[in-house]
């Protein structure tokens, strides 16, 4: 009867009852998620129209030149911004779990940062970088002296505000990984002669390269759906993806309803796609398998 009880419990069961456990949260979310995507797919394709009757049509689809104009710039800034966070945000919580004073001080204002909403956030960089804000006026540089940092065409003022943003969200989920696990590791690295840039290389980023790269994922799906950043500081044209749609949707013209919902699908493919690949990127990790 002891040899029963201590028996180990067979990994399917122990699946099962894993999937049982998060059951309750996962079907009002999944709901939600299908309820939406569905209805803004039937109404890209003309099936749940506002006025009018109900015919399928992939006429939302049609206008390709400006949809991939938006789409390219888009995927530009997410990728850039994302990049960029991802390398400071590794490296932040690198001196982070250093332990010491000025580690302290980056996470706690790595904490802080989170908390910022990115409306705020941008508001922020706005009132930095623009040609009358702090950073000209610290300098005394004359408004028509000033990059076009802000509303410009290199959209710099939105990159900088999610590499931000995002690089203290993904430092502290990287940080949280580490916590744990990698005290032992360096100091058996460091007894075996490993130097500093050998320990970064061959421990540090291992071991921290699956949560590096759910983060990255979480925040480029972020940055490409999320449109109020690109609106306060991004140029009038051309439009991200999220700002067209936000603007279709707000239409006077209850026919363009279409449009922001065939911009809607095609951001929601855009980032199953990428979050896919992400997924099978971190399935090939050796510190994840």
């Amino acid at each position: 009867m002891t040899a029963a009880l201590t028996r180990p419990v067979r990994p399917r069961r122990r699946h099962l009852r894993a999937a049982l456990l998060v059951l309750p949260a996962v079907i009002p979310v999944a709901f939600v998620v299908i309820g939406g995507v569905g209805t803004t797919l039937l109404q890209s394709l003309g099936l749940m129209p506002l006025v009018g009757s109900a015919e399928l049509s992939t006429a939302a689809f049609n206008d390709s030149d400006e949809l991939l104009t938006s789409a390219l710039l888009s995927l530009s800034i997410a990728v850039v911004s994302t990049a960029i966070a991802a390398v400071i945000g590794f490296f932040t919580a690198v001196l982070i779990i250093s332990g010491n004073w000025g580690g302290r001080i980056v996470g706690a204002l790595g904490a802080a940062a989170v908390t910022v909403p990115h409306l705020v956030g941008a508001a922020t960089v706005g009132l930095l970088l623009s040609d009358s804000g702090v950073l000209a006026r610290l300098f005394g540089v004359a408004p028509d002296a000033w990059p076009a940092l802000v509303a410009g065409p290199t959209w710099f003022a939105v990159i900088a505000e999610y590499a931000w943003k995002e690089s203290a969200f993904i430092a502290l989920i990287i940080v949280g990984t580490l916590a744990t696990r990698i005290t032992s590791y360096d100091e058996t690295a460091a007894v075996l002669g490993a130097h500093r840039f050998a320990r970064l290389r061959l421990v540090l980023f291992p071991l921290a390269a699956p949560s590096l790269l759910v983060a990255s994922a979480i925040a480029f799906a972020y940055t490409l759906g999320s449109y109020e950043v690109a609106w306060m500081l991004g140029q009038t044209y051309p439009e991200p993806l999220s700002v067209m749609a936000l603007r279709l949707f707000n239409s006077a013209s209850l026919t363009a309803r279409p449009e922001a919902a065939a911009i809607g699908v095609i951001t929601v493919v855009l980032t199953a796609v990428v979050v896919a690949a992400a997924m099978l990127g971190l399935r090939r990790m050796r510190a994840w398998r």
